[in-house]
């Protein structure tokens, strides 16, 4: 069997992603944990964002130590979207007496989101800034 450097890179780059996939589990599991134990409503995948987020901000884990699979599986959110919009086409009967409202909110509340993610990114970079100035 032939084994020279081009099998010992891709040996070396799968190890890479299945150990980013294993952090990423790990962290989707704690969060199952805390679900099953803290008796509050809260998804359990919530709990493991949060849970990843603080280890990413306390340095317990690196973002290169995850950055490619957090990016591949970002990259497919968008598929995971179309089932429940067309779900929502099957109770347009239901929905249409509310649509004005409900576009007003949508709307509304995806710039609230907007201007709320903007002055938390520009706080983090002042505090940024202030560190390394």
């Amino acid at each position: 069997m032939c084994y020279n450097q081009y099998n010992n890179f891709l040996g070396a780059l799968f190890l890479k992603y299945i150990k980013q996939v294993l952090i990423i589990l790990l962290f989707s599991f704690l969060g199952e944990l805390l679900a099953k134990v803290i008796p509050l409503p809260v998804p359990a995948a919530i709990y493991g964002f949060v849970l990843l987020f603080l280890s990413l901000f306390i340095g317990a884990v690196k973002e290169t130590d995850i950055s490619e699979t957090a990016t591949f599986l970002i990259s497919g959110m968008g598929i995971l979207f179309v089932a429940p919009a067309v779900n929502i086409l099957s109770y347009y009967g239901l929905i249409a007496p509310a649509l004005v409202p409900i576009c007003i909110i949508v709307v509304s509340s995806t710039f609230v989101v907007f201007g709320v993610s903007g002055l938390v990114t520009q706080a983090f970079l002042k505090k940024g800034d202030k560190k390394n100035g």
